[in-house]
């Protein structure tokens, strides 16, 4: 039902939109593909758009100097290991990328922290000193994708106190 309901929404944009830009066109494609396969896999679909934001700035064939491409900027090996055949077509990358998120959140228990973390420098550094590893680009990394899944989602982030309650949103 809710996937019908979105359905309708993103057709209802796209025939609005239709004479409008290509660029306007390919987000609301990223915008379908990221709803839907978030929902699909259960994963935040405030986290997606987060990374995606991050990684490509919505921009389908994004590469980096790294060699990741795409929306969600997969690796060649990630990429292969989640077959994902095309890293520049948008139905592929972000149903790659979205798994991927699934399976980071199995990995990490649900702790969004470590799946961003995982994400950027690779599940293997990550799973062996979760919230030890102090490279500062990872954490740089962890803080934004934070700062944009509160935005998204609505909620104010807290400030830190000095008793010992930290935030562990």
């Amino acid at each position: 039902m809710k996937i019908a309901l979105i359905l309708a929404q993103v057709l209802s944009a796209i025939s609005i939109c239709w004479a409008q830009s290509p660029r306007l066109q390919a987000r609301l494609e990223a915008e379908y593909y990221v709803t839907t396969y978030a929902q699909h896999y259960r994963v935040p679909v405030a986290l997606v758009r987060a990374i995606v934001e991050r990684e490509s700035h919505w921009r389908a064939c994004a590469v980096s100097p790294k060699g990741a491409a795409g929306l969600m900027q997969l690796m060649p090996l990630t990429a292969q290991r989640l077959g994902v055949r095309d890293r520049c077509s948008v139905d592929q990358n972000l149903s790659g990328g979205v798994r991927y998120l699934a399976w980071l959140m199995q990995q990490f228990h649900n702790d969004l922290r470590l799946v961003a973390a995982g994400y950027y420098a690779g599940e293997d550094v990550i799973g062996k000193r979760d919230l030890g590893y102090r490279n500062p680009d990872v954490i740089a990394y962890v803080a934004r994708i934070r700062t944009t899944y509160l935005r998204q989602t609505g909620i104010k982030p807290r400030t830190m106190n000095t008793s010992s309650e930290r935030d562990v949103r």
